[in-house]
Protein backbone atom coordinates (compact mmCIF):
# COMPACT_ATOMS: atom_id res chain seq x y z
CA UNK A 1 0.00 0.00 0.00
CA UNK A 2 1.33 3.44 -0.95
CA UNK A 3 2.36 5.91 1.75
CA UNK A 4 1.58 9.64 1.87
CA UNK A 5 3.63 11.72 4.32
CA UNK A 6 2.37 15.14 5.47
CA UNK A 7 5.32 17.45 6.17
CA UNK A 8 5.65 21.10 7.11
CA UNK A 9 6.64 23.40 9.93
CA UNK A 10 4.68 23.35 13.22
CA UNK A 11 1.15 24.73 13.56
CA UNK A 12 0.23 24.86 9.86
CA UNK A 13 -2.59 22.34 10.31
CA UNK A 14 -0.98 18.98 9.49
CA UNK A 15 -2.81 17.10 12.26
CA UNK A 16 -6.14 18.72 11.34
CA UNK A 17 -5.75 17.55 7.75
CA UNK A 18 -4.59 14.11 8.93
CA UNK A 19 -7.73 13.72 11.05
CA UNK A 20 -9.89 14.69 8.09
CA UNK A 21 -8.16 12.25 5.71
CA UNK A 22 -8.37 9.22 8.02
CA UNK A 23 -11.92 10.10 9.09
CA UNK A 24 -11.37 10.23 12.84
CA UNK A 25 -9.95 12.52 15.52
CA UNK A 26 -6.78 10.52 15.97
CA UNK A 27 -4.22 13.33 16.35
CA UNK A 28 -4.47 16.06 19.01
CA UNK A 29 -5.06 19.50 17.52
CA UNK A 30 -4.21 22.75 19.34
CA UNK A 31 -3.12 26.28 18.51
CA UNK A 32 0.18 25.69 20.33
CA UNK A 33 3.05 24.82 18.00
CA UNK A 34 4.60 21.40 18.51
CA UNK A 35 1.61 19.64 20.11
CA UNK A 36 2.08 16.55 17.93
CA UNK A 37 4.90 14.63 19.64
CA UNK A 38 3.99 11.06 18.60
CA UNK A 39 3.72 10.10 14.94
CA UNK A 40 0.26 9.16 13.71
CA UNK A 41 -0.59 6.59 11.09
CA UNK A 42 -3.91 5.92 9.37
CA UNK A 43 -5.54 4.94 6.11
CA UNK A 44 -7.43 7.03 3.59
CA UNK A 45 -9.63 6.01 0.67
CA UNK A 46 -10.38 8.31 -2.25
CA UNK A 47 -11.94 7.46 -5.62
CA UNK A 48 -11.51 3.74 -4.99
CA UNK A 49 -7.81 4.07 -4.14
CA UNK A 50 -6.66 3.26 -0.60
CA UNK A 51 -3.36 4.51 0.79
CA UNK A 52 -1.60 5.03 4.12
CA UNK A 53 -1.14 8.49 5.65
CA UNK A 54 1.44 9.55 8.22
CA UNK A 55 1.48 12.85 10.12
CA UNK A 56 5.14 13.79 10.63
CA UNK A 57 4.48 16.60 13.12
CA UNK A 58 6.28 17.09 16.38
CA UNK A 59 9.58 18.84 15.99
CA UNK A 60 9.39 21.46 18.74
CA UNK A 61 12.64 22.49 20.40
CA UNK A 62 14.02 25.34 22.45
CA UNK A 63 16.99 25.93 20.18
CA UNK A 64 16.50 27.34 16.70
CA UNK A 65 19.49 25.40 15.39
CA UNK A 66 18.29 22.08 16.80
CA UNK A 67 14.79 22.94 15.63
CA UNK A 68 15.93 23.43 12.04
CA UNK A 69 18.04 20.25 12.18
CA UNK A 70 15.05 18.28 13.45
CA UNK A 71 12.86 19.58 10.61
CA UNK A 72 15.46 18.60 8.03
CA UNK A 73 15.92 15.13 9.57
CA UNK A 74 12.18 14.42 9.59
CA UNK A 75 11.65 15.62 6.04
CA UNK A 76 14.58 13.57 4.74
CA UNK A 77 13.25 10.40 6.40
CA UNK A 78 9.76 11.11 5.06
CA UNK A 79 11.18 11.57 1.56
CA UNK A 80 13.01 8.25 1.83
CA UNK A 81 10.00 6.24 3.05
CA UNK A 82 6.95 7.85 1.41
CA UNK A 83 5.67 7.46 -2.13
CA UNK A 84 4.19 10.99 -2.19
CA UNK A 85 5.01 14.02 -0.01
CA UNK A 86 2.25 16.48 0.91
CA UNK A 87 4.02 19.73 1.83
CA UNK A 88 1.73 21.97 3.89
CA UNK A 89 2.23 25.72 4.32
CA UNK A 90 0.03 28.49 5.75
CA UNK A 91 -1.46 31.32 3.66
CA UNK A 92 -1.58 34.14 6.22
CA UNK A 93 1.99 33.68 7.52
CA UNK A 94 3.58 33.61 4.09
CA UNK A 95 6.88 31.95 3.21
CA UNK A 96 9.08 31.48 6.27
CA UNK A 97 12.72 30.40 6.44
CA UNK A 98 11.58 26.94 7.54
CA UNK A 99 9.28 26.65 4.52
CA UNK A 100 12.14 27.59 2.21
CA UNK A 101 14.48 25.07 3.88
CA UNK A 102 11.95 22.24 3.49
CA UNK A 103 11.22 23.25 -0.11
CA UNK A 104 14.97 23.13 -0.93
CA UNK A 105 15.14 19.52 0.27
CA UNK A 106 11.95 18.55 -1.57
CA UNK A 107 13.09 20.09 -4.87
CA UNK A 108 16.27 18.00 -4.78
CA UNK A 109 14.33 14.80 -4.11
CA UNK A 110 12.89 12.60 -6.83
CA UNK A 111 9.64 11.98 -4.96
CA UNK A 112 6.35 13.54 -6.13
CA UNK A 113 5.43 16.58 -4.04
CA UNK A 114 1.93 18.07 -3.67
CA UNK A 115 2.01 21.64 -2.34
CA UNK A 116 -0.91 22.43 -0.03
CA UNK A 117 -1.69 25.96 1.22
CA UNK A 118 -3.82 25.71 4.36
CA UNK A 119 -6.11 28.14 6.20
CA UNK A 120 -7.54 29.64 3.01
CA UNK A 121 -10.95 30.19 4.58
CA UNK A 122 -12.08 33.22 2.54
CA UNK A 123 -11.72 34.55 -0.98
CA UNK A 124 -9.37 37.30 0.17
CA UNK A 125 -6.88 34.77 1.54
CA UNK A 126 -6.75 33.07 -1.85
CA UNK A 127 -4.52 35.90 -3.08
CA UNK A 128 -2.09 35.19 -0.21
CA UNK A 129 -1.63 31.65 -1.52
CA UNK A 130 -0.15 32.66 -4.87
CA UNK A 131 3.19 33.71 -3.31
CA UNK A 132 3.97 30.02 -2.69
CA UNK A 133 4.48 29.44 -6.42
CA UNK A 134 7.92 30.97 -5.81
CA UNK A 135 8.93 27.79 -3.91
CA UNK A 136 9.27 26.09 -7.28
CA UNK A 137 7.19 23.00 -6.42
CA UNK A 138 4.60 23.26 -9.20
CA UNK A 139 0.85 23.63 -8.78
CA UNK A 140 -0.54 24.51 -5.38
CA UNK A 141 -3.85 23.55 -3.79
CA UNK A 142 -5.59 25.99 -1.47
CA UNK A 143 -7.60 24.32 1.28
CA UNK A 144 -9.07 24.80 4.71
CA UNK A 145 -8.32 21.66 6.70
CA UNK A 146 -10.68 22.87 9.45
CA UNK A 147 -13.83 23.00 7.29
CA UNK A 148 -12.74 20.73 4.43
CA UNK A 149 -12.94 23.17 1.53
CA UNK A 150 -10.57 22.32 -1.30
CA UNK A 151 -9.62 18.89 0.04
CA UNK A 152 -11.35 17.11 -2.85
CA UNK A 153 -9.05 18.68 -5.46
CA UNK A 154 -6.09 18.05 -3.16
CA UNK A 155 -6.90 14.35 -2.87
CA UNK A 156 -7.37 14.10 -6.63
CA UNK A 157 -3.81 15.39 -7.02
CA UNK A 158 -2.49 12.99 -4.36
CA UNK A 159 -4.13 9.95 -5.98
CA UNK A 160 -2.80 11.02 -9.41
CA UNK A 161 0.74 11.18 -7.94
CA UNK A 162 0.59 7.72 -6.28
CA UNK A 163 2.32 4.80 -8.03
CA UNK A 164 0.02 3.57 -10.78
CA UNK A 165 0.28 -0.21 -10.37
CA UNK A 166 1.21 -1.30 -6.88
CA UNK A 167 0.64 -5.01 -7.39
CA UNK A 168 3.32 -5.43 -10.04
CA UNK A 169 5.60 -2.54 -9.08
CA UNK A 170 9.05 -4.07 -9.57
CA UNK A 171 8.32 -7.00 -7.27
CA UNK A 172 10.91 -9.73 -7.94
CA UNK A 173 8.75 -12.21 -6.02
CA UNK A 174 5.43 -11.54 -7.79
CA UNK A 175 3.15 -14.58 -7.67
CA UNK A 176 4.75 -16.18 -4.60
CA UNK A 177 2.92 -16.32 -1.24
CA UNK A 178 4.30 -13.87 1.33
CA UNK A 179 4.76 -15.00 4.92
CA UNK A 180 5.67 -12.19 7.34
CA UNK A 181 7.14 -12.70 10.81
CA UNK A 182 5.78 -10.07 13.21
CA UNK A 183 5.71 -9.37 16.94
CA UNK A 184 7.05 -7.10 19.65
CA UNK A 185 10.77 -6.29 19.80
CA UNK A 186 13.12 -9.03 20.97
CA UNK A 187 10.72 -12.00 20.80
CA UNK A 188 12.95 -13.89 18.35
CA UNK A 189 11.67 -12.89 14.90
CA UNK A 190 15.10 -12.67 13.26
CA UNK A 191 16.24 -15.83 15.05
CA UNK A 192 13.22 -17.69 13.63
CA UNK A 193 13.93 -16.38 10.13
CA UNK A 194 17.57 -17.49 10.38
CA UNK A 195 16.49 -20.91 11.70
CA UNK A 196 14.03 -21.43 8.83
CA UNK A 197 16.57 -20.32 6.23
CA UNK A 198 19.39 -22.32 7.81
CA UNK A 199 21.80 -19.36 7.66
CA UNK A 200 22.61 -16.15 9.54
CA UNK A 201 20.64 -13.99 7.13
CA UNK A 202 19.63 -11.33 9.71
CA UNK A 203 21.56 -9.76 12.55
CA UNK A 204 20.50 -11.05 16.00
CA UNK A 205 21.39 -9.32 19.30
CA UNK A 206 19.77 -9.17 22.76
CA UNK A 207 19.06 -5.47 22.13
CA UNK A 208 15.44 -4.76 21.22
CA UNK A 209 15.12 -2.93 17.90
CA UNK A 210 18.14 -4.45 16.12
CA UNK A 211 16.11 -5.09 12.96
CA UNK A 212 15.19 -1.80 11.29
CA UNK A 213 14.18 -2.83 7.77
CA UNK A 214 11.66 -5.42 6.60
CA UNK A 215 13.94 -8.03 5.03
CA UNK A 216 12.55 -10.28 2.26
CA UNK A 217 14.08 -13.66 1.39
CA UNK A 218 12.93 -16.35 -1.01
CA UNK A 219 12.42 -19.71 0.73
CA UNK A 220 12.53 -22.88 -1.38
CA UNK A 221 13.09 -25.98 0.77
CA UNK A 222 11.26 -29.14 1.84
CA UNK A 223 8.63 -28.73 -0.86
CA UNK A 224 7.69 -25.19 0.23
CA UNK A 225 8.24 -22.05 -1.81
CA UNK A 226 7.31 -18.59 -0.56
CA UNK A 227 8.73 -15.18 0.39
CA UNK A 228 9.75 -14.93 4.05
CA UNK A 229 9.71 -11.39 5.50
CA UNK A 230 11.41 -10.46 8.78
CA UNK A 231 10.14 -7.20 10.28
CA UNK A 232 11.08 -4.72 12.98
CA UNK A 233 9.38 -5.17 16.35
CA UNK A 234 6.13 -3.22 16.66
CA UNK A 235 6.08 -1.23 19.90
CA UNK A 236 3.33 0.78 21.50
CA UNK A 237 3.29 4.29 20.06
CA UNK A 238 4.35 5.86 23.37
CA UNK A 239 7.51 3.71 23.35
CA UNK A 240 8.62 4.87 19.89
CA UNK A 241 11.04 7.76 20.23
CA UNK A 242 13.47 7.69 17.31
CA UNK A 243 12.39 8.83 13.85
CA UNK A 244 14.19 5.84 12.36
CA UNK A 245 12.37 3.44 14.65
CA UNK A 246 9.02 5.01 13.81
CA UNK A 247 9.57 4.36 10.13
CA UNK A 248 10.79 0.85 10.93
CA UNK A 249 7.42 0.22 12.57
CA UNK A 250 5.74 1.76 9.51
CA UNK A 251 7.61 -0.70 7.28
CA UNK A 252 6.42 -3.55 9.50
CA UNK A 253 2.81 -2.41 9.20
CA UNK A 254 3.18 -2.13 5.42
CA UNK A 255 4.72 -5.63 5.38
CA UNK A 256 1.59 -6.96 7.15
CA UNK A 257 -0.63 -5.22 4.60
CA UNK A 258 1.32 -6.82 1.72
CA UNK A 259 1.48 -10.33 3.21
CA UNK A 260 -0.72 -13.40 2.81
CA UNK A 261 0.06 -15.06 6.15
CA UNK A 262 1.62 -13.60 9.32
CA UNK A 263 3.58 -15.55 11.91
CA UNK A 264 2.84 -13.73 15.17
CA UNK A 265 5.54 -14.45 17.72
CA UNK A 266 4.92 -13.95 21.43
CA UNK A 267 7.16 -14.49 24.45
CA UNK A 268 6.12 -17.52 26.52
CA UNK A 269 7.41 -15.92 29.72
CA UNK A 270 5.19 -12.82 29.37
CA UNK A 271 2.19 -14.32 27.60
CA UNK A 272 -0.25 -12.54 25.30
CA UNK A 273 0.13 -8.90 26.32
CA UNK A 274 -1.86 -5.88 25.18
CA UNK A 275 0.60 -5.02 22.41
CA UNK A 276 0.52 -8.61 21.12
CA UNK A 277 -3.27 -8.28 20.91
CA UNK A 278 -2.89 -4.98 19.04
CA UNK A 279 -0.69 -6.70 16.44
CA UNK A 280 -3.11 -9.64 16.21
CA UNK A 281 -6.02 -7.25 15.65
CA UNK A 282 -4.00 -5.42 13.00
CA UNK A 283 -3.51 -8.73 11.18
CA UNK A 284 -7.21 -9.56 11.53
CA UNK A 285 -8.37 -6.13 10.31
CA UNK A 286 -6.17 -6.54 7.24
CA UNK A 287 -7.76 -10.01 6.71
CA UNK A 288 -4.49 -11.95 6.70
CA UNK A 289 -3.89 -15.56 7.68
CA UNK A 290 -2.10 -16.03 11.01
CA UNK A 291 -0.03 -18.58 12.93
CA UNK A 292 0.75 -17.87 16.59
CA UNK A 293 4.20 -19.02 17.74
CA UNK A 294 4.84 -19.10 21.49
CA UNK A 295 8.62 -18.71 21.57
CA UNK A 296 11.03 -19.32 24.48
CA UNK A 297 8.86 -22.22 25.65
CA UNK A 298 11.99 -23.84 27.13
CA UNK A 299 12.19 -20.98 29.68
CA UNK A 300 8.63 -21.46 30.91
CA UNK A 301 8.14 -23.41 34.16
CA UNK A 302 5.88 -26.31 33.24
CA UNK A 303 3.89 -29.18 34.72
CA UNK A 304 1.78 -31.90 33.11
CA UNK A 305 -1.15 -29.61 32.27
CA UNK A 306 0.76 -26.44 31.47
CA UNK A 307 0.64 -26.58 27.67
CA UNK A 308 -3.07 -27.42 27.54
CA UNK A 309 -3.98 -24.67 30.04
CA UNK A 310 -1.73 -22.13 28.33
CA UNK A 311 -3.29 -22.87 24.93
CA UNK A 312 -6.83 -22.66 26.33
CA UNK A 313 -6.10 -19.28 27.95
CA UNK A 314 -4.47 -18.05 24.75
CA UNK A 315 -7.42 -19.02 22.58
CA UNK A 316 -9.80 -17.27 24.97
CA UNK A 317 -7.80 -14.05 24.40
CA UNK A 318 -8.09 -14.46 20.62
CA UNK A 319 -11.88 -14.92 20.54
CA UNK A 320 -13.92 -14.78 18.37
CA UNK A 321 -11.17 -15.51 15.81
CA UNK A 322 -9.62 -18.38 17.77
CA UNK A 323 -9.38 -20.93 14.93
CA UNK A 324 -5.64 -20.37 14.50
CA UNK A 325 -2.68 -22.77 14.74
CA UNK A 326 -0.63 -22.28 17.92
CA UNK A 327 2.92 -23.67 17.95
CA UNK A 328 5.00 -23.85 21.15
CA UNK A 329 8.64 -23.54 20.14
CA UNK A 330 12.13 -22.60 21.23
CA UNK A 331 13.99 -21.00 18.35
CA UNK A 332 17.24 -20.85 20.33
CA UNK A 333 17.17 -24.62 20.93
CA UNK A 334 15.73 -25.36 17.46
CA UNK A 335 12.65 -27.03 18.94
CA UNK A 336 9.56 -27.43 16.69
CA UNK A 337 10.87 -25.07 14.00
CA UNK A 338 9.58 -27.45 11.33
CA UNK A 339 6.13 -27.32 12.94
CA UNK A 340 6.10 -23.54 12.48
CA UNK A 341 6.96 -23.95 8.81
CA UNK A 342 4.32 -26.63 8.25
CA UNK A 343 1.62 -24.58 10.03
CA UNK A 344 2.44 -21.47 7.98
CA UNK A 345 2.34 -23.48 4.74
CA UNK A 346 -0.99 -25.02 5.72
CA UNK A 347 -2.56 -21.64 6.50
CA UNK A 348 -1.15 -20.29 3.24
CA UNK A 349 -2.97 -23.07 1.38
CA UNK A 350 -6.19 -22.40 3.30
CA UNK A 351 -5.92 -18.68 2.60
CA UNK A 352 -5.85 -19.18 -1.18
CA UNK A 353 -8.32 -22.09 -1.28
CA UNK A 354 -11.14 -21.77 -3.82
CA UNK A 355 -14.23 -23.86 -3.03
CA UNK A 356 -16.53 -24.81 -5.94
CA UNK A 357 -19.98 -23.24 -5.73
CA UNK A 358 -21.74 -26.60 -6.06
CA UNK A 359 -19.74 -27.99 -3.13
CA UNK A 360 -20.57 -24.93 -1.00
CA UNK A 361 -24.31 -25.20 -1.63
CA UNK A 362 -24.31 -28.95 -1.10
CA UNK A 363 -22.63 -28.58 2.31
CA UNK A 364 -24.28 -25.41 3.66
CA UNK A 365 -27.86 -25.19 2.38
CA UNK A 366 -29.07 -28.23 4.41
CA UNK A 367 -27.59 -26.65 7.58
CA UNK A 368 -29.25 -23.33 6.74
CA UNK A 369 -32.58 -25.07 6.11
CA UNK A 370 -32.33 -26.89 9.43
CA UNK A 371 -31.35 -23.70 11.33
CA UNK A 372 -32.75 -20.74 9.36
CA UNK A 373 -32.17 -17.10 10.34
CA UNK A 374 -34.50 -15.89 13.12
CA UNK A 375 -37.70 -14.25 11.94
CA UNK A 376 -37.71 -10.48 12.23
CA UNK A 377 -41.00 -8.66 12.84
CA UNK A 378 -42.92 -11.61 11.45
CA UNK A 379 -40.82 -11.80 8.27
CA UNK A 380 -38.90 -14.96 7.37
CA UNK A 381 -35.49 -14.90 5.75
CA UNK A 382 -34.80 -17.59 3.16
CA UNK A 383 -31.21 -18.16 2.03
CA UNK A 384 -31.24 -19.65 -1.46
CA UNK A 385 -27.66 -19.66 -2.70
CA UNK A 386 -24.04 -19.27 -1.58
CA UNK A 387 -20.85 -18.65 -3.53
CA UNK A 388 -17.24 -17.71 -2.81
CA UNK A 389 -16.20 -14.22 -3.85
CA UNK A 390 -13.09 -13.65 -6.02
CA UNK A 391 -11.10 -11.97 -3.24
CA UNK A 392 -7.56 -12.63 -2.01
CA UNK A 393 -8.93 -13.90 1.33
CA UNK A 394 -11.82 -16.34 2.04
CA UNK A 395 -15.06 -14.38 1.53
CA UNK A 396 -18.52 -15.77 0.86
CA UNK A 397 -21.79 -14.23 -0.35
CA UNK A 398 -25.12 -15.64 0.85
CA UNK A 399 -28.08 -14.60 -1.30
CA UNK A 400 -31.49 -14.27 0.35
CA UNK A 401 -34.79 -12.42 0.12
CA UNK A 402 -34.33 -10.08 3.12
CA UNK A 403 -30.59 -9.47 3.70
CA UNK A 404 -31.23 -6.53 6.07
CA UNK A 405 -32.70 -8.89 8.68
CA UNK A 406 -29.65 -11.19 8.93
CA UNK A 407 -27.77 -10.05 12.03
CA UNK A 408 -24.22 -10.64 13.29
CA UNK A 409 -24.97 -13.71 15.47
CA UNK A 410 -26.30 -15.59 12.45
CA UNK A 411 -23.29 -14.51 10.39
CA UNK A 412 -21.08 -16.09 13.06
CA UNK A 413 -23.20 -19.25 12.81
CA UNK A 414 -22.58 -19.35 9.04
CA UNK A 415 -18.85 -18.78 9.59
CA UNK A 416 -18.70 -21.65 12.08
CA UNK A 417 -20.46 -23.95 9.59
CA UNK A 418 -17.95 -22.98 6.92
CA UNK A 419 -15.08 -23.77 9.25
CA UNK A 420 -16.67 -27.14 10.16
CA UNK A 421 -17.14 -28.19 6.54
CA UNK A 422 -13.99 -26.75 4.96
CA UNK A 423 -10.38 -26.35 6.05
CA UNK A 424 -10.07 -22.63 6.84
CA UNK A 425 -7.90 -22.79 9.96
CA UNK A 426 -5.82 -19.66 10.48
CA UNK A 427 -7.81 -17.59 7.98
CA UNK A 428 -10.26 -14.79 8.70
CA UNK A 429 -13.60 -15.44 6.99
CA UNK A 430 -15.83 -12.65 5.73
CA UNK A 431 -19.59 -13.23 5.32
CA UNK A 432 -21.67 -10.99 3.06
CA UNK A 433 -25.47 -11.19 2.87
CA UNK A 434 -26.87 -9.99 -0.45
CA UNK A 435 -30.23 -9.54 -2.10
CA UNK A 436 -31.27 -12.38 -4.39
Amino acid sequence: MSLLAIVGRPNVGKSTLFNRLVGMRKAIVDDTAGVTRDRHYGRCEWCGREFSVVDTGGYASNSDDVFEAAIRRQVEIAIEEADVILFMVEASTGITDYDSAIADVLRRSRKPVVLCVNKVDTGEKLFDAYQFYSLGLGDLYSISAANGSGTGDLLDAVVAALPKDESEASDPYAGLPRITVVGKPNVGKSSLTNALLGEERNIVTPVAGTTRDSIETRYNKYGHEFVLVDTAGIRRKTKVHEDLEFYSVMRSIKAIENSDVCILMIDATTGMEAQDMNIFNLIRRNRKGVVVVVNKWDLFVKDSNTLRDYERALRSRLEPFDDVPIVFASVLKMQRIQDVLDAAAEVCGNYSRKIPTARLNEALLPAVEQTPPPAWKGKYVKIKYVTQLPTAFPAFAFFCNLPQYVKEPYKRFLENKLREEFELTGCPVEIYIRQK
